[in-house]
């Protein structure tokens, strides 16, 4: 397998991990809404694991569905980056309930992740490109599940809560 494909790959699957550490500090931290959390820790470990299933399945043949990865290896890198020092800032000092959910949105809204569900919702013919979307038709629409959640239990949605440029990280 190319070795760009490769480390796209590679930051792509570390995008969902860190994302899917997020959420899990949320899970522990939020415990009225640790269901919520759990299912996006879930969900986002099962895009990982589509991810590297997909590498381990066409290194070979190197027909992995490029589409599903985002084009710049560099933009992956910043930004899981910032999502690690993200983590790492949590626990000095962990965000509110508020702060949470809008971080959340935040991610869920940044073309990496808008990435993946374009991916999801376009139509294909190919047959790889449907594996992946049947294996992860249950994970979709975080952004829209966020914000509906904020709104069902009062959460207000910040314009800006010191995440400027979250979504155009990457």
């Amino acid at each position: 397998m190319n070795k760009d494909v490769t480390s796209l790959i590679e930051e792509s699957i570390n995008l969902e991990l860190n994302v899917s550490d997020i959420y899990s500090f949320f899970h522990k931290l939020f415990p009225e809404d640790a269901e919520f959390w759990w299912k996006l820790v879930f969900e986002e470990k099962n895009h990982a694991a589509l991810i590297r299933s997909g590498k381990e399945y066409f290194e070979p043949v190197n027909k992995f569905p490029h589409n599903l990865l985002h084009h710049s290896l560099q933009n992956l890198k910043y930004t899981n980056s910032k999502l690690l020092s993200l983590i790492k800032n949590f626990k000095n000092t962990p965000p509110s309930r508020e702060e949470a959910f809008n971080i959340a949105f935040k991610i869920e809204d940044s073309a990496g992740e808008l990435h993946f569900q374009k991916f999801m919702d376009e139509e294909t013919n190919s047959t790889t490109d449907k594996i992946f979307k049947q294996l992860n038709k249950d994970d979709k629409e975080h952004a829209m599940r966020i914000r509906s959640y904020m709104e069902k239990h009062g959460i207000s949605i910040q314009s800006d809560n010191g995440l400027t440029g979250l979504g155009t990280w990457i």
